[in-house]
């Protein structure tokens, strides 16, 4: 599955840390081991009905997207408008497609992307209550309230991406769909990153991964590189596209978020949660996002 990774991005701007110590952590392999599971949520179909011929039935005129209410953050206890804790920082997270012809490797073309080289942090991300977002995550054990009321806090975010889908590849029969994600520490740890996709609140697939660190530049990483997307995720993307009109577009994600969770394997603390709501992008400079944090007033 490619979990969170598909997906996403446009209008508003984009918004948005010795020697003798091993370069791995234990387990000397620096590559992630995965497990699927997957529960269909529609017979034979994607949310929304994707089909052209029930195109129909996605309720063009009252759909209404998902815009956060915000609150008031104090930039003082912020370090910027990135998803960090005090243990913990997500680096870059990326949902892409690529394809190689005859040795040669086109351009990568990015569905979704936030973080890099080129991330401006300077703003303190805005405050939005979660439970403006219960209903579109699952509400079982091991969904978004069960893991906010067990905490940390601090480690909840919420990102809405607008989705750059015109990508140039002609013929995307054999392009690579992957999802990348890069975390940063200050602490040698084992972690784990569940990516789960959900449709109309229900879990619909989920993706785990475990990650050993390795040392760089004075700090801990944790690199999952090019993990491939499921099946699942790279027919959404494809029945997605096929669309005529953007409202259409928007209409099926409106009921599409990805919730993706990192975990210290050994003491199955909760590192980060990273809730991920989807529109289409219209903006000629592609994918763009906004970072918020998460409480509870």
């Amino acid at each position: 599955m490619s979990s969170a990774q598909i997906v996403s991005a446009s209008a508003i701007h984009n918004k948005g840390g010795i020697g003798g110590m091993p370069l791995y952590g234990p387990g000397a392999k620096n590559r992630a081991s995965v497990s699927i599971t997957s529960q269909p949520v529609w017979p034979q179909t994607f949310p929304g009905h994707l089909d052209h011929q029930e195109t129909e039935n996605i309720k063009p005129f009252i759909s209404q997207m998902f815009t956060p209410q915000c609150g008031q953050v104090a930039a003082a206890s912020w370090e910027g408008c990135c998803i960090r804790t005090s243990k913990i920082r997500l680096v870059e997270f990326s949902a892409f497609m690529d394809q190689q012809v005859d040795s040669y490797a086109c351009p990568k073309h990015l569905f979704v992307h936030l973080g890099g080289s080129s991330a401006d942090y300077s703003e303190p991300p805005e405050a939005v209550d979660i439970r403006q977002i219960y209903d579109k995550f699952p509400e079982k054990k091991g969904g978004l309230r069960d893991l906010y009321e067990k905490g940390p806090q601090p480690a909840f975010f919420l990102v809405k991406f607008w989705a750059d889908l015109n990508s140039e590849v002609q013929d995307e029969s054999g392009a690579f769909y992957g999802v990348t994600s890069i975390f940063e520490s200050s602490e040698n740890m084992t972690i784990t990153c569940s990516t789960k996709v959900c449709s109309f609140g229900k879990q619909v697939v989920e993706k785990v991964e475990t990650e050993y660190a390795r040392f760089e530049n004075g700090r801990f990483v944790y690199r999952i590189h090019r993990s491939p997307m499921c099946d699942y995720m790279v027919n959404f993307v494809h029945k997605l596209k096929q669309l005529p009109e953007k409202y259409m577009m928007n209409s099926v994600l409106e009921n599409f978020t990805v919730l993706q969770v990192v975990t210290n394997r050994d003491t199955q603390e909760t590192l980060l949660c990273v809730a991920l709501v989807f529109e289409v992008s219209t903006s000629e400079h592609g994918a763009q996002h906004h970072i918020y944090r998460l409480v509870k007033d």
